[in-house]
């Protein structure tokens, strides 16, 4: 029954899942290479026992907290606002794609202070996908499959994991073994996939 479900999912839920796969593989590259990243290109060392990966690794905590705290400001002000003035699908999209540039950012920005600025872009990501899919699915599913639906849905944040943690070790070690930096060009260009997905999505139409 269950798979069933999963190949008869609506239309406008594949059409999402596939946004929704891309967004969270860029979010699990985030957490799993931020520190090395940080460390090397703004502390200057990849030593994981040195004082310095150790003040990298505190910084990179600060990070986060920016970009979580960010996210809750954005979804209490910032995603109603944008909604009522292009829709779900479309505030969807712009913050996947901010999400893209802050990831691009740490390509180019030489201060890791400054990567505090790439976090807001970040967070205002993390706020649109943990709820616009949600919102933008809730309205189109059949109300007597709606959980179904949505724990199949799910899977499409679980399988990102698995892919990123089996595979992108093997990827960084094969083609760019001292320079994790390229990660985060990785985790930009899915997550700006992620974004450009959602131009599939008409929302007028439901699908």
């Amino acid at each position: 029954q269950i798979v069933g479900d999963f190949s008869a999912m609506p239309p406008l839920m594949k059409k999402l899942a596939v946004a929704q796969f891309f967004s969270w593989s860029a979010l699990f590259i985030m957490w799993i290479y931020t520190t090395p990243v940080v460390a090397q290109y703004f502390y200057g060392t990849s030593d994981t026992k040195s004082a310095a990966f150790n003040e990298a690794g505190n910084w990179v905590g600060i990070m986060f907290g920016v970009y979580n705290g960010v996210a809750a400001i954005a979804a209490l002000l910032l995603l109603p606002w944008l909604t009522s003035k292009v829709g779900k699908v479309k505030t969807h999209m712009i913050c996947l794609l901010l999400g893209a540039v802050g990831y691009a950012s740490f390509l180019v920005l030489r201060d890791a202070k400054l990567l505090l600025v790439s976090e807001i872009f970040v967070g205002i990501a993390w706020a649109s996908i943990l709820a616009m899919p949600y919102a933008i699915l809730a309205s189109s599913l059949p109300q007597n499959k709606l959980g179904i639906f949505m724990g199949i849905f799910n899977a499409f944040i679980v399988i990102p994991q698995l892919i990123v943690a089996t595979l992108m070790g093997s990827v960084l070690k094969a083609f760019f073994p001292t320079e994790p930096i390229w990660t985060m060009a990785f985790a930009a260009i899915v997550m700006a996939c992620a974004g450009l997905a959602m131009l599939r999505i008409d929302e007028n139409k439901g699908e």
